[in-house]
């Protein structure tokens, strides 16, 4: 019996599905993966051991729960693939941006109760240390939840939320890496461009990242109190928040959310 079939074998996929091995919680024989690049396919298959499609429907065939892990703007096409191949008993778990759980109930037939959960990780599942939200479709229980929450807690710390939060979600935690990324990326730059080696700037700038992550998740003060112990009047730190601060950072910040949330909400408008 194949426990997981997962359709759209990219990045993110390959991040849940090492989590899932690395934890035990999933064997290399009971996943299968669909791909229509033969580069993920052969990355699923050398790397991970898990036989891989080019077609989604060959991965789902009698799989107790698939995994929609393509790109929103595939989604119809994948879906209309789908649709009278998997058993009626599947659980479908989806981490598409945007893509409501009702959307993908009615594309694979309203004969049928489809059990939808919707998950939105993010790409620290990678390292173990991800965020991923859960949201029950109008048919999915108690125990489906407990489904999604083992295959992703494996890589990442879970909260499960009402549909209607996920758009945020989205913005915050799935994209929010990218947004990491780009601050560590700008901060190697002006140390390199004042004369660290690209090596050096590049550990300052990452380390400090971590140790201010641990901070933030430690359990104590949050960001913003953080954020003032470290910023003594007349300092070099405040000096540079004032920069930020002329710069519009807070409102740039904010901006970046709430359009990444608004772009979710246009792709799942279609």
């Amino acid at each position: 019996m194949i426990e997981l079939a997962v359709i759209g074998a990219g990045n993110m996929a390959e991040a849940i599905v090492r989590s899932a091995l690395a934890e035990k919680v999933l064997r290399p024989a009971q996943v299968v993966a669909a791909d229509l690049s033969a580069a993920r396919r052969e990355l699923f298959s050398s790397q991970l051991g898990i036989p891989s499609h080019e077609h989604a429907r060959d991965a789902a065939v009698g799989a107790k729960c698939i995994l929609l892990s393509v790109k929103p703007q595939h989604m119809p096409a994948v879906l209309a693939e789908l649709s009278g191949v998997l058993d009626p008993s599947c659980l479908v778990i989806s981490i598409a941006a945007g893509i409501s759980s009702r959307y993908i109930e009615a594309q694979l037939g309203s004969g049928n109760p489809w059990r939808v959960v919707r998950v939105m990780p993010n790409t620290p599942m990678l390292a173990g240390c991800g965020m991923a939200a859960l949201s029950a479709g109008a048919h999915a229980g108690i125990a489906d939840l407990a489904a999604a929450r083992r295959l992703f807690e494996a890589g990442a710390k879970i909260i499960e939320l009402p549909e209607d939060k996920m758009d945020a979600v989205t913005a915050i935690s799935g994209s929010g890496p990218a947004y990491f990324f780009y601050l560590v990326e700008l901060m190697v730059q002006a140390g390199v461009e004042m004369g660290l080696s690209p090596d050096d700037a590049h550990l300052l700038a990452t380390q400090t990242a971590l140790g201010a992550a641990k901070m933030m998740t430690a359990g104590g003060d949050l960001p913003a109190e953080l954020r003032r112990k470290v910023t003594s009047p007349g300092g070099t730190t405040i000096e540079g928040v004032h920069e930020l601060e002329k710069g519009n950072f807070r409102g740039a910040v904010i901006s970046a959310v709430r359009s990444a949330a608004a772009k979710s909400r246009q792709l799942g408008q279609g």
